[in-house]
């Protein structure tokens, strides 16, 4: 590889998380390259050379935003953790404290406004980005149900219906800010379902 790649190559990840952070900031629905070049100190010209078009950075972006939420998952100590394996209840709680935490409001906005464009705009580069965050999170969800149990109908339901909840419980934090209210839910789920929780988060 030539020194001119590298330099293209690490110039390419420096306007991607200054491009990441202004779209965490302002949105997709509005994004115009022109703004964004002169905001993240470049030129429509180089984003176009860099990301071959406005769809491929928008593209890159969303691929930036779905890496810091699987970076997440992969983060739960429940995922590796003797003590929590198995332990849904647990990951419920992990997973809502993450969620809930106002540090990841922007990118959590950022997700809800790219979930509905994907459903609403099937050809695209929101394409499918709804449907492959609910397997992300039900592989998270499925990974701390018992082994012997879990790809049974039920093991199933249970996982669907706390992806449910939690996403339902996250519209309602988003629209209202009502952080108490939401968690209420997410608990009256986990006590309703009988989910036994055997550790902490």
């Amino acid at each position: 590889m030539s020194t001119e790649s590298r330099v293209a190559s690490a110039r390419e990840r420096e306007l991607l998380e200054s491009a990441y952070e202004y779209v965490l900031r302002n949105g997709l629905g509005s994004l115009s390259l022109r703004p964004l070049a002169q905001a993240i100190g470049s030129s429509p010209r180089v984003l176009l050379f860099l990301f071959g078009s406005k769809e491929g950075l928008v593209q890159a972006l969303l691929a930036r935003a779905r890496a810091a939420e699987l970076e997440f998952l992969g983060s739960l100590p429940a995922v590796e953790s003797a003590a929590t394996r198995d332990d849904l209840a647990a990951t419920i709680r992990c997973v809502w404290q993450w969620l809930v935490a106002r540090p990841h409001r922007a990118l959590l906005t950022l997700w809800l406004e790219t979930y509905a464009r994907s459903l609403i705009e099937p050809i695209g580069p929101c394409a499918d980005f709804a449907r492959r965050t609910v397997e992300d999170w039900l592989e998270l969800l499925a990974a701390h149900q018992p082994a012997r149990v879990r790809y049974t109908r039920a093991a199933v339901t249970q996982r669907s219906l706390a992806l449910a909840v939690l996403r339902g419980a996250l519209l309602d934090l988003l629209a209202t800010g009502d952080e108490e209210r939401a968690t209420a839910i997410v608990e009256a789920h986990i006590a309703a379902q009988g989910i036994v929780s055997s550790a902490a988060c």
